[in-house]
């Protein structure tokens, strides 16, 4: 009878989830995991004189409990699942703003808790709680006919925001105001209010370079050395713009690239370049596209759904993804100023695979139940 329940559960579950989204989760996974290998093992061997399978070992776990995390987000009730976002998001806001007080600080910056067995980025965990608490925001029913509740997500937005400066992480305060203002543009409100909420931000960031030069000077720098190459560091840029010519279309070979073993963490922040200089620009578009693509039937359920909550959720969560993925290309390519973002599912680390199981887990939760009406 057991038997027979999980069986139809199984069942039930497999037929109703989107499995075009679902599979191409799973190769960014595995794509992953294989990058990780072919970037991690001289790092690990040579460098730091440790056996060549240590960051690939760390990640193979990660990516087994991100899977778990994945999975188990998607097979969940839908309603049960929006009970749970706000507490959920709490959570998360309580681990990031214990970082300035327990954190741990990593060449200058206080991003991460230390658990002992890892170390946990908080804010990658709150990226897609954040955008879910948003949209709870934007729905309820008490605000249906009041422009408050786009004061109420601002205020949410200013409080992950002032943690974030204090660590400071720029890239990631870039990220979530521009996903915010894709989520309320979205939820149907003035453009004037957009523009009014944006230029607070612009304002904001202005005032604290201003006031407080020595902590945030390293922003002016890099917008700087961006606008003019020949005033300031542009070290990582410059080699990874040249790794990414050198591997031209079909790539150096596996093992292959000097990337890696001259830039710092290129294995988290530039793990882009690392995979055009081995394997080929070729390479690098297919992963592109393949989140261009998780993108577009993202976009095609939202047309078919009637709960406005799923509806908005998915949009910024298609935001989200979309925005870290151009920002970390952007990086790479030096079309923007260097943030240090990571690649969803293909950067190297714990706390960035946790934070993409969680997104991809309510995307394939929002989306299981409607799929059948456009397949």
């Amino acid at each position: 009878m057991q038997k027979n329940i999980f069986k139809f559960s199984y069942i039930n579950y497999w037929r109703n989830i989107d499995k075009k989204i679902f599979f191409c989760f799973i190769t960014l996974f595995f794509l992953g995991l294989f990058f990780s290998f072919s970037s991690t093992s001289s790092l690990a061997g040579e460098r730091l004189n440790k056996d060549f399978y240590f960051f690939f070992s760390k990640h193979l776990i990660f990516t087994l409990l991100a899977l778990i995390i994945m999975l188990s987000i998607s097979m969940i009730e839908t309603s049960i699942l929006k009970r749970f976002i706000v507490p959920l998001f709490i959570i998360s806001f309580i681990l990031l703003a214990l970082v300035p007080l327990v954190g741990v600080e990593v060449k200058g910056a206080k991003r991460w808790l230390d658990f002992y067995f890892f170390r946990l980025q908080p804010i990658e965990v709150l990226k897609p709680f954040f955008i879910l608490a948003t949209v709870k925001i934007l729905t309820l029913e008490k605000f249906k006919n009041t422009q408050v509740k786009y004061l109420f997500s601002f205020l949410l937005l200013s409080s992950v925001i002032i943690l974030l400066i204090d660590q400071p992480d720029l890239g990631q305060t870039i990220l979530l105001v521009g996903s915010w203002i894709a989520t309320v543009f979205i939820s149907g409100v003035s453009f004037l209010y957009v523009i009014g909420f944006f230029s607070v931000f612009l304002i904001l960031i202005s005032s604290l370079l201003y006031l407080m030069p020595e902590k945030f000077g390293y922003i002016i720098n890099r917008l700087v050395s961006f606008i003019d190459p020949s005033n300031g560091d542009k070290f990582q840029s410059t080699s990874a713009m040249d790794a990414i010519k050198l591997g031209g279309l079909t790539g150096q070979g596996m093992g292959e690239g000097i990337l890696k073993e001259s830039v710092p963490e290129a294995h988290t922040d530039y793990i882009i370049a690392i995979i055009s200089e081995e394997y080929g620009s070729v390479i690098s578009i297919i992963i592109i596209s393949i989140f261009l693509y998780i993108s577009f039937r993202i976009i095609k359920n939202c047309l078919n759904q009637e709960d406005h909550l799923i509806k908005i959720s998915l949009c910024g969560l298609a935001t989200l993804l979309i925005f870290q993925t151009f920002i970390h290309v952007g990086v790479n390519t030096n079309l923007i100023p260097t943030t240090g973002m990571t690649l969803p599912f293909l950067s190297y680390g714990g706390s960035s695979l946790i934070g993409s199981a969680i997104l991809a887990g309510v995307i394939l939760n929002y989306t299981k139940n409607s799929t059948y009406l456009y397949e």
